[in-house]
């Protein structure tokens, strides 16, 4: 006798939540591989900073907004990184509300690994689109997020939004 449940397959997501994402041969941040010109992910480069997808989302379209130099604190960018990340948020918020209209945002920087920065050495903003009843009954309840999205597709979406900008 089944529990009548429906289950909502995201094999994805394993690796993530046993630690085991990524080669562990390869001990590069991540962030820096993204700055130095991996774009698979990557929906917009300035001079300082850039704009990239959340690998793993808490809702479609949230991005990070990050500088190309490692560097962990936000008290340590230089005044010109720190007008480029500011300035590529207001852009991202723009380019996101074209895209999907959420009703919110969430936006944010970890600073520690205390502070919930699960790569703090290198700093990253988040950027979160939210809508009402986004922390539905599968969130709070299921300890489940479904994503109605891959990341292809929105970060397409976003790039031709972030260029209409332009």
């Amino acid at each position: 006798m089944g529990d009548e449940l429906e289950r909502l397959w995201v094999p994805y997501r394993l690796a993530y939540v046993r630690g085991e994402a990524g080669d562990p041969q390869d001990d590069r941040c991540p962030f820096c591989v993204l700055a130095g010109g991996e774009d698979s992910l990557v929906v917009h480069r300035g001079a300082e900073a850039f704009v990239a997808l959340n690998l793993y989302p808490y809702n479609p379209g949230h991005l990070m907004v990050l500088p190309n130099r490692h560097v962990a604190d936000y008290a340590d960018l230089t005044r010109s990184e720190t007008v480029e990340v500011a300035e590529l948020t207001q852009a991202a918020l723009r380019a996101i509300r074209r895209v999907s209209q959420p009703h919110g945002f969430n936006v944010g920087i970890n600073l520690g690994d205390v502070a919930g920065g699960s790569l703090s050495a290198h700093l990253h903003q988040h950027v979160v689109p939210r809508w009402s009843g986004d922390a539905n009954f599968m969130t709070v309840v299921g300890k489940a997020k479904t994503m109605n999205q891959v990341l292809e597709d929105t970060c397409a979406m976003l790039r031709e939004a972030w260029n209409q900008e332009d």
